[in-house]
């Protein structure tokens, strides 16, 4: 039933069936004819149409340079507006990677920070630390970072060059020559052998096969496998199949700008003063493979970036995770916090100097200059004394860590599918811990949720139902196990059923109903057939038919070939030909094919296949079973199966003839053919019998269910995105359990109806009323799930994206801009109108536990996308394994490509692949979430060591004058962050772990601290900076007191500066080491090491450094001679560093206690019962067995098995794929039909 459309139109409401590709027509598309509100506009003349404004002469290369082709580059500089076929998705080139890397570099904050410190360390009068202090780090972390994007963009450099430099043969000098695909040109006329790839989007002229037929495989674009085929013009076909003749083929091609409409093609041939119509059963799309075809010729119409399948690709998005974001929002902090502590300092050092140091004769350095300047010269100084705070080994870590995760996401061997030998792959070494935060992932449907492979399941024939694992005398069984079909010499090895009553039914020949149910699967269908080594190889339309066919082939129907008006199959080894008089074909309005045969004999039947709900209006009253078929029918439902009832009618000659006139007539009808010949078949299609109905099983990947219920727990929402129809998508919900059966779901009717009032409700709404509600209403305010289930067309109609284009070239015409919208229509009166209505829609969506959107194109799902992106600022997935997912897979925070599929596009541009969608739930609740916690736990133990370390310099500059005097050795300011206090923080930011992977699965609620993201944000930041700030107070004052009045074992103070710096520097490092020890959760004897053997470090080099050897090889560099062994052989000393750890320690152990105990977060309670889950989940898999699967309750679903595109019936009854190619052609017909292509899904 179709609903009015809520708009000044008053259109119909859009069709589920099809895919709304509105934002992306071509103006040649926009006929002004169409328009259905030009009858209002005023009459205006209209200017003589313009030709498409693209244009390819075959075999001349030079005609896409000529100057009317050319466009301007930049300035004077222009180029064809014709792309060259090589592609290009590096970043670098030799000459540029330098300077543009280093661009890229410096527009981090930090780097450009530190480059400024080390121009103002060179200034002699105002440094106070080496220069060499900031270059190294520096150098260090621009060239690792370097070296990484270096190798990234080395990867795609070898992608790139493995398919630009694939080969295939180009007509040139009037001979096919092999060349490279970087060196097709547009014109050039290609040919292609069987399983090549096509090279560009290429007009196919003729092919090895009769009458031009060419099939190709489209994985790459859409993820299925299932073929389709293309059609050389018959004017092609029969003149241009030699090479001579290809190379004097001359003809002009003029059609549509290129775009990204996968489903359509307008173009016109003009050759030898004739004009030919061309669409899309006459391209051959880049990416597809040509398969079952042995040679193939075409000319290249698009080529590189101007291919479909490049169109379709979006753009490429520059990725940063929130905690990126969050770091880069912090160190501008930490730099205004810089400022101002250096400012106050400053300050300081001003009125110090005035009252103190001027008076001081002692202090005189030589210099007259006055306080203010001091005080000047004092800011930059501690600018550089202080920069710690802002660490640039931080970045390096990070750079390492994310490295080290990306390692082990590629090293998982629980994520390698052994059966195409694929291991999972990291592409991206910067997304790691957003894995830990997904709160949104947008899924394709077919090749990611599903197999696309079809099982027969289970049918019911004359109201008893087969399938379940029966025995040969129909006793049920517990296991079952798979039927011998060795007593059939066309079974397919593959076919697996388990009910043997029903084989044992069919060999004995008794039941009637079960071979006429078999017969019709053998005759009702559009499948073609090939004879390849004494083997029958059936070519579908859709997976579903093949399977049918394939059903009934194992049953003793087989299906041999077929003309144009004849089919043949083997019954039960009895070969028998049936006459065709009419194939009546699918489509998605009909839901049914039916095909009508004349037997032997000289019966006429007619035979039907189709949905349930169209199949039961068009019973005879008098058929039998139709409660029983409909009780199995749910039952199918219930389990998830795709469905078709069959059913026959027999007709008399004279009601056959009578019809047969009727239907010529229609099918040669000018205006509206199809929906004449809908209501010819309509005529014939009714009192039909009831034989039975069949339930196929649309594949699920392995662990679907189970990974979205995992998904579920952690508080992750599904959406499905998929090109398919209504409700197979529906229908696939259900199997994977993303839809349950106490789901409320929603179609695009319901959810515009509701955005309708909503919006009413808010433009009755006084002005301010509507701007002082903080909390909004939910749009489900009853209590239970809900599910949203929205088509394209839908989409479209609420979110305003309706014909853009035609509606601005109707303005263009009329020569004005549009009036106001009336309040009543469902038109936005602004854009900000229009804003609340996305608005809307993403909170009613976001208020579902599911939501698929179907017959969507691949702009609509990166638009769907970037809504939840904008509007509810989540972090946002999508995982998907064609070319019609790359824009969503750029769009999103992280795309995932499946890979190991014949398609690559996916992966390609994803930042995470790996070849089963199960393996998500790893990705996330596992890698993902220990990156998080590693990173979190990472950098708030790196701010506070930094803070504790940098601040202690603040303290000391109240008893050193303000002077910017630093308070510890030179060398280990240098060394801190890299040798005494990097490595232990770093292992915890590689191998730390609250639990480990078995029950990071188990718990997935483990997962919520990440999407909240409470692990790491400005809280625990000031938490660090506080707790830096008290470790630096205890670090200083408590050796400063020790120090104050002290007297060593040998009668001599040890109280002077250099003593003091080596004790506070001891405290600080066996502090922070034992602090990041305190932070661990997940010990090894690496972690162990790295904390021991960094105070070792530190202790080995200090005493070197402080060596007098080195003194004397390097007098100016190392002044701290002999202090080290001085000052630690006094035990006072080694009291005062442990009491300085011992207070610096012991508030934080007892804060850890008290939250452990008191207030223990979901982790820890994991972790405190660790050893009991870890033992339960061994016993859990010893027992483990598959469960019975239960049935619900739910209503009987419409899932009808078949393609949403049409079959072979047009091909079939045009006999062109059949028919042998005529020795000699005498003339070319006048007309010429052509082929109406399935869609792409």
């Amino acid at each position: 039933m179709s609903r009015r459309r809520a708009d000044s139109q008053g259109s119909l409401g859009p069709d589920d069936e099809v895919m709304p590709y509105s934002d992306d027509e071509t103006d040649d598309e926009l006929d002004p004819g169409s328009d259905s509100e030009e009858h209002e506009a005023p009459q205006v003349p209209e200017a003589k149409a313009a030709e498409p404004g693209w244009r390819v002469k075959a075999n001349d290369r030079d005609f896409c340079n000529l100057p009317e082709f050319k466009k301007k580059v930049f300035l004077c500089f222009k180029k064809s507006k014709y792309s060259g076929n090589a592609i290009k998705t590096y970043k670098y080139n030799v000459i540029t990677f330098i300077p543009l890397n280093l661009f890229e570099q410096f527009k981090r904050a930090a780097n450009l920070y530190f480059l400024a410190l080390l121009i103002l360390q060179i200034i002699p009068q105002i440094t106070t630390l080496p220069w060499y202090t900031t270059l190294v780090p520096l150098v260090l972390v621009l060239g690792i970072t370097a070296i990484k994007d270096l190798v990234d963009d080395l990867a795609r450099h070898r992608m790139d060059r493995e398919i630009n430099n694939r080969k295939c043969e180009v007509l040139l000098n009037g001979r096919f020559q092999e060349s490279k695909w970087m060196d097709v040109h547009v014109g050039d006329v290609v040919r292609l052998k069987k399983n090549d790839f096509i090279p560009a989007d290429i007009l196919l002229l003729s092919s090895s096969n009769p009458n031009s037929l060419c099939y190709v495989e489209t994985a790459e674009l859409d993820g299925e496998t299932n073929l389709k085929f293309k059609m050389g013009l018959k004017v092609t076909d029969e003149r241009l199949q030699e090479e001579s003749q290809l190379a004097r083929f001359d003809a002009m091609i003029l059609c549509e700008e290129p775009n990204n409409r996968l489903d359509k093609f307008t173009g016109t041939m003009r050759w030898r003063k004739d004009r030919y119509p061309l669409d899309l059963d006459n391209m051959l799309l880049r990416g597809c493979k040509i398969r079952n075809t042995e040679e193939c010729r075409g000319l290249v119409i698009f080529a590189g970036a101007d291919t479909k399948i490049m169109r379709n690709g979006g753009k490429t998005r520059f990725k940063r995770t929130k905690i990126d974001e969050l770091m880069n929002y912090m160190v501008y902090t930490i730099f205004v916090l810089l400022i101002l502590v250096s400012a106050g300092l400053a300050i300081g050092h001003t009125f110090w100097y005035e009252e103190i140091g001027k008076q001081a004769w002692y202090l005189y350095d030589g210099s007259n200059d006055s306080a203010s300047y001091r005080g000047f010269l004092s800011f930059w100084g501690y600018i550089i004394v202080l920069n710690t705070m802002v660490p640039i080994s931080l970045y390096v870590s990070v750079e390492v860590i994310r490295l080290g995760q990306s390692k082990f996401i590629n090293w998982d061997l629980q994520m390698y599918y052994q059966d195409k030998d694929t291991p999972a792959k990291a592409r991206t070494t910067t997304l790691n811990e957003q894995l830990g935060q997904i709160e949104y992932i947008f899924s394709d449907k077919t090749g990611t949720l599903t197999q696309n492979i079809m099982a027969f399941k289970k049918c019911t024939i004359a109201g008893r139902t087969y399938g379940n694992p029966t025995s040969a005398d129909g006793v049920p069984l517990e296991r079952g196990q798979s039927v011998s079909f060795s007593w059939n010499k066309y079974a397919d090895r593959k076919f697996q059923f388990v009910d043997h009553s029903l084989v044992s039914c069919i060999q004995s020949k008794k039941d009637p109903d079960v071979l006429e149910f078999f017969k019709l699967l053998s005759l009702c269908h559009t499948v073609m057939v090939e004879q390849k080594e004494d083997d029958l190889v059936y070519q579908a339309a859709s997976p579903d038919e093949g399977a049918l066919v394939t059903a009934a082939r194992n049953s003793g129907f087989v299906f041999l070939s077929r003309t144009q008006d004849t089919i043949t199959i083997s019954e039960m080894d009895k070969v028998m030909t049936y006459e065709m008089l009419a194939l009546l074909d699918f489509n998605s309005d009909r839901k049914r094919m039916s095909i009508i045969l004349k037997f032997p004999d000289g019966r006429i039947r007619l035979y039907c296949k189709g949905a349930d709900t169209v199949i039961y209006e068009r019973l005879h009253p008098n058929s039998k079973n139709k409660e029983m078929t409909q009780t199995a029918l749910d039952e199918f439902a219930n389990d998830t199966l795709r469905t078709l009832c069959l059913c026959y009618k027999d007709i008399s000659t004279q009601e056959y003839e009578a019809w047969a006139n009727k239907h010529k007539e229609a099918s040669v009808a000018m205006v509206d053919r199809e929906g004449a010949l809908d209501q010819v078949y309509e005529l014939i299609e009714n009192n039909l019998m009831l034989i039975g109905a069949t339930a196929i099983e649309d594949k699920l990947q392995d662990g679907v269910p189970e990974t979205i219920a995992k998904l579920a727990k952690a508080d992750i929402k599904i959406w499905v995105l998929t090109g398919d129809k209504k409700e197979t998508a529906e229908n696939i919900g259900f199997s994977c359990q993303l839809l349950t059966d106490d789901m409320q779901i929603h179609y695009g009717e319901d959810v515009n109806e509701k955005l309708q009032a909503r919006q009413t409700n808010r433009r009755n709404q006084p002005p301010g009323l509507s701007r002082n509600k903080k909390t909004k209403e939910p749009f489900f305010p009853e209590p239970g799930k809900n599910a949203l289930i929205i088509t394209g067309g839908w989409l479209n109609e609420i979110l305003y994206e309706k014909k853009k284009k035609r509606r601005r070239l109707r303005l263009r015409r009329l020569g004005r801009r549009p009036q106001p919208t009336s309040p009543q229509d469902g038109q936005p009166l602004n854009d900000l109108e229009k804003e609340q209505r996305q608005i809307d829609f993403v909170d009613m969506a976001c208020e579902c536990s599911a939501v698929i959107c179907c017959r969507v194109t691949p702009k609509q799902k990166a638009n769907v996308v970037s809504l939840v992106k904008k509007y509810k600022k989540a972090v946002t997935l999508s995982i998907g394994d064609g070319a019609n997912d790359v824009n969503m897979i750029k769009t999103a925070d992280i795309g995932v490509g499946i890979s190991g599929q014949e398609g690559m596009q996916a992966v390609m541009s994803s930042d995470y692949a790996f070849a089963q969608f199960r393996y998500l739930q790893r990705l996330l609740l596992v890698h993902g979430r220990w990156s998080y916690i590693r990173m979190c736990k990472f950098l708030r133990y790196f701010f506070y060591k930094n803070f504790a370390f940098t601040l202690v310099h603040f303290w000391y500059s109240f008893f050193s004058g303000y002077s910017s005097q630093v308070a510890y050795e030179d060398w280990f300011i240098t060394l801190y962050n890299v040798c005494y206090s990097s490595l232990p923080v770093l292992l915890v930011g590689l191998l730390d772990q609250d639990v480990n992977d078995k029950l990071s699965l188990r718990f997935p609620r483990l997962y919520l601290p990440g999407q909240q993201g409470v692990l790491f944000n400005y809280k625990n930041f000031f938490i660090s900076l506080f707790h830096g700030i008290f470790t630096s107070l205890i670090i200083f004052f408590i050796p400063y007191g020790a120090f104050l009045q002290t007297m060593g074992q040998d009668g001599e103070a040890p109280s002077d500066y250099q003593s003091f710096a080596v004790v506070t520097a001891s405290s600080l490092i066996i502090t922070v080491n034992l602090q990041i020890s305190l932070n661990t959760s997940y010990w090894t004897f690496v972690n162990c090491f790295a904390v021991l053997g960094s105070i070792a470090i530190y202790f080995g080099i200090m005493f070197d450094i402080h060596s007098a050897g080195i003194h004397v090889i390097f007098p100016s560099a190392f002044t701290f001679t002999g202090v080290a062994s001085n000052a630690l052989r006094q035990p006072y000393l080694w009291l005062t560093i442990i009491l300085t750890v011992g207070i610096s320690l012991l508030p934080v152990i007892c804060i850890q206690f008290l939250h452990k105990t008191i207030w223990p977060s979901e982790g820890d309670k994991v972790q405190r019962n660790r050893k009991k889950y870890e033992m339960e989940a061994e016993e859990e898999e010893k027992k483990q067995q598959p469960a019975p699967f239960r049935r619900g309750q739910r209503s009987r679903r419409s899932a009808y098995a078949f393609s949403h595109s049409r079959g072979y019936a047009d091909l079939i009854s045009s006999g062109r794929s059949i028919r042998r190619r005529p020795q000699a052609r005498r003339g070319i017909p006048d007309s010429i039909q052509e082929v109406q292509q399935a869609e792409n899904s």
